[in-house]
């Protein structure tokens, strides 16, 4: 495969403890755009992730909260003074336009200042206990204790930065020990996030990150017996892979989304089709929570469509490192070949292709098919790239009937300016967030952000709700007079 003679290959071993390790297997990263060889990582072998795990066990965190403060904002500090470089690094193993990957650095920095602003609050609570006829005279105090043991960390291809900065920093914020393995299709990115940590003064100790086949490594980072808890996003039957393996852990399970965009008919049809194109065509499509379903009122759904193809026409895609360019590639050619196959399917099936479906390699094309049927497999299942199927209906219950009709209940979005509709769809649709007047997708990274069915198991990301996760609260009590 060729290189990029305008950036060295890159070389990367392991990070275990903070030392970095170089293994006699090595795995290749190239460009989803140009072919070209971006770096090799070093493949790690069972021996390495026990360890990794060792080392993690072995070491008692004891820094203050000031000190888990500073080396977040110093992470954030350090992330923005790189920016540059690294969203460059992201654009070049991902294949995400260098928009979105320097939009990526911006929030994985808001993670880290949020985990730091949350180091700094005591999370305790005070209970009285002289409040019934059988109390007595005494307070019973909680506070949030590390983990006894150690944090193991998987994250997705398609946020190389962001997802990892969404494990570890909480990780950091409550005094835990991580062991953190990339995709083996993205790691790169979440090693130079390590060296970075550890200039900010992590302690080595504190985080690992292991590179290399799941296949090879995956079960011992699951069921190794010094590991508490496993964090994972990414697809439906990895997760419940992990479920059933990981017995008797905790487990924080963030999986796939099909999420879907209501037009009603009393909405703003513009701001409706600009939703719906930023939602579809964001980070190539690529995002648990993108528009993956366009649900229209069949009143309105002409006039939307040509908002929609207006739009997705002016969509600029191509290479990802063009300052210009609006949408990169997906993750690789066999994704692209999917997503062509799945519309094709559709429209065998009798929707209709109104732009693109055109593929080069891990290019897709921005693409709009209408008048998709929700029993397709196109919506059905999760399109986990920049399409936009549009699927017609008469009425709200039929709209609500359609979004729940899936196994996915991670997020969704709402048109309308009717009190009425809101608060029905709010009550109705079985999913984890809804956004009036947004995309699926819009959180802070503070806010509580997961999902139901086979999106997942109802506990919440974000940092906030990962701090509860991953933590275990102690209660004691003292005697107290009235």
């Amino acid at each position: 495969m060729p290189t990029d003679a305008s950036a060295p290959v890159r070389r990367e071993g392991l990070r275990i403890g903070g030392e970095r390790l170089v293994t006699a297997a090595v795995g290749e990263v190239f460009n989803p755009y140009s072919g070209a060889l971006v770096g090799t990582v070093a493949r790690a072998c069972v021996d390495d992730v026990r360890r990794a795990i060792g080392i993690a066990r072995d070491y008692q965190p004891r820094l203050t909260r000031y000190e888990r403060y500073r080396i977040c904002y110093r992470t954030a500090e350090l992330l923005r003074s790189r920016a540059d470089e690294i969203a460059n690094l992201i654009t070049a193993e991902s294949g995400l336009c260098k928009k979105d990957s320097t939009y990526e650095v911006g929030r994985a920095c808001d993670v880290f200042v949020f985990a730091g602003n949350a180091a700094l609050q005591d999370d305790g609570q005070v209970f009285s206990c002289d409040l019934t006829a059988h109390g007595k005279q005494r307070k019973v105090y909680t506070l949030r204790e590390p983990l006894a043991g150690v944090i193991t960390a998987i994250t997705p291809f398609n946020h190389p930065l962001n997802q990892v900065a969404h494990k570890v920093a909480p990780s950091i914020a409550t005094n835990n020990r991580m062991v953190l393995k990339p995709s083996e299709k993205t790691p790169l990115t979440a090693l130079v996030l390590a060296d970075i940590l550890y200039e900010a003064g992590l302690p080595p100790q504190m985080l690992s990150v292991i590179t290399g086949d799941p296949v090879r490594i995956a079960d011992e980072l699951l069921t190794h017996p010094d590991v508490d808890l496993v964090t994972f996003t990414g697809g439906v039957s990895v997760g419940k892979y992990i479920a059933g393996k990981a017995v008797y852990k905790r487990q924080v399970l963030e999986l796939g989304g099909n999420d879907p965009l209501i037009v009603m008919e009393d909405a703003d049809l513009e701001e409706a089709a600009t939703l719906a194109a930023l939602g579809s065509y964001k980070n190539s499509g690529q995002r648990c929570t993108a528009v993956k379903r366009m649900l229209v009122h069949e009143a309105v759904a002409d006039r939307f469509v040509e908002l929609l193809l207006e739009r997705t026409r002016a969509v600029k895609y191509g290479d990802p490192m063009d300052a210009g360019t609006d949408m990169g590639t997906v993750i690789d050619e066999v994704a692209a070949r999917s997503f062509e196959a799945r519309v094709n399917e559709a429209i065998a099936g009798g929707a209709r292709l109104l732009h693109g479906n055109l593929r080069t390699g891990a290019l897709y094309s921005p693409t709009v098919v209408d008048h998709v049927r929700p029993e397709m497999t196109l919506v059905r299942e999760e399109t986990f790239g920049p399409v936009s199927p549009v699927i017609r209906f008469r009425g709200i219950d039929e709209a609500i009937r359609i979004a729940n009709s899936t196994v996915y209940g991670l997020s969704s979005a709402v048109c309308t300016n009717r009190l009425d509709y809101i608060t029905r769809f709010v009550s109705d649709l079985k999913v984890g967030s809804v956004n009036i007047r947004e995309v699926p997708g819009y959180r802070l990274e503070l806010t509580p952000f997961g999902g139901i069915k086979d999106s997942g198991l109802g506990y919440k990301e974000g940092v906030q709700e990962a701090i509860k996760s991953f933590t275990n609260t102690k209660t004691y009590s003292l005697p107290w007079p009235s």
